[in-house]
């Protein structure tokens, strides 16, 4: 793997944490490559990671074993498009753009081309991501392999049966750091309202997050079963747990991943109409 030729096509945010992980965890740096119209952005990747830079999608594509497609899906129609001819029946495809299914890939690369479609999402960004990858029917179990490991670069990766359970991992995992900052949002402000600093409120809600998740992480116990361990009976945490109870928390949950699953399906039919 670590000798393996990756190129991505898009230096952005998400490639550019891929790229790092990939380097940190032992890549060999002359192996990787990466392809971006913005040359401030090559410049930077070259200086920090001493890997392969150019302003030619073509040239990337014809260097590497492996090819991610990390641009906006609004654009990944055209770029698909233009690298098609140059797409080998050797080649690995990996698409990290949302809402991009493996029909239209399949259509813009060519029905030979072998795709693993995936899911990351933004704490990626620092290297605690969590992915899930769909394969179609030309990738090999070696270059599953590589994909898995290429995006468990950043954190945890996870294969799905079905490619409709991507529009769940969207709502689950893909939006799912947003719903956590919207509580620790609110904590905050009411901490604020109930006497603490601001700075105080926040760090204290910050380490409780990493805390709480570190132990869901390292427990065999569901999230359920350490609810109650850590809930007293009459203590002020069972007070806390029955006043969201009595407004209705777990079917707000419940309505809001609903909600966020099917705008990523509605999503995916609109690109798809473009």
């Amino acid at each position: 793997m670590k000798t393996t030729k990756i190129g991505f096509i898009g230096g952005g945010n998400m490639a550019a944490s891929l790229l790092n992980g990939l380097v940190a965890s032992g890549h060999e740096p002359r192996q990787l490559w990466v392809s971006d119209i913005n040359p401030e952005t090559l410049a930077s990747l070259s200086a920090n990671l001493s890997i392969n830079v150019t302003q030619s999608n073509h040239e990337a594509v014809n260097a590497v074993d492996v090819v991610v497609l990390a641009v906006k899906p609004q654009s990944l129609a055209q770029v698909a498009k233009e690298i098609a001819p140059f797409i080998q029946h050797r080649q690995l495809v990996v698409s990290i753009a949302a809402g991009i299914t493996q029909a239209s890939l399949s259509k813009w690369l060519g029905a030979d081309a072998a795709i693993v479609r995936c899911m990351p999402n933004t704490p990626a960004l620092v290297l605690t991501g969590a992915t899930a990858l769909y394969a179609n029917d030309k990738v090999t179990s070696e270059q599953r392999d590589l994909a898995e490991t290429i995006l468990r670069a950043v954190g945890i990766a996870l294969w799905v049966e079905n490619e409709s359970e991507l529009d769940a991992v969207t709502a689950v995992s893909g939006s799912g750091p947003a719903y956590y900052f919207l509580l620790m949002e609110a904590m905050e402000q009411v901490a604020v309202e109930l006497g603490l600093s601001e700075v105080t409120a926040r760090l204290l809600i910050q380490q409780t997050a990493l805390g709480a998740a570190k132990i869901a992480l390292e427990s065999p116990e569901s999230p359920g079963e350490l609810r109650k361990r850590v809930t007293s009976p009459g203590g002020t945490t069972q007070q806390a747990i029955e006043t969201f109870e009595r407004g209705g928390f777990s079917q707000l949950v419940s309505q809001a991943l609903h909600a966020a699953r099917d705008r990523s399906i509605e999503m995916s039919k609109q690109m798809e109409s473009n």
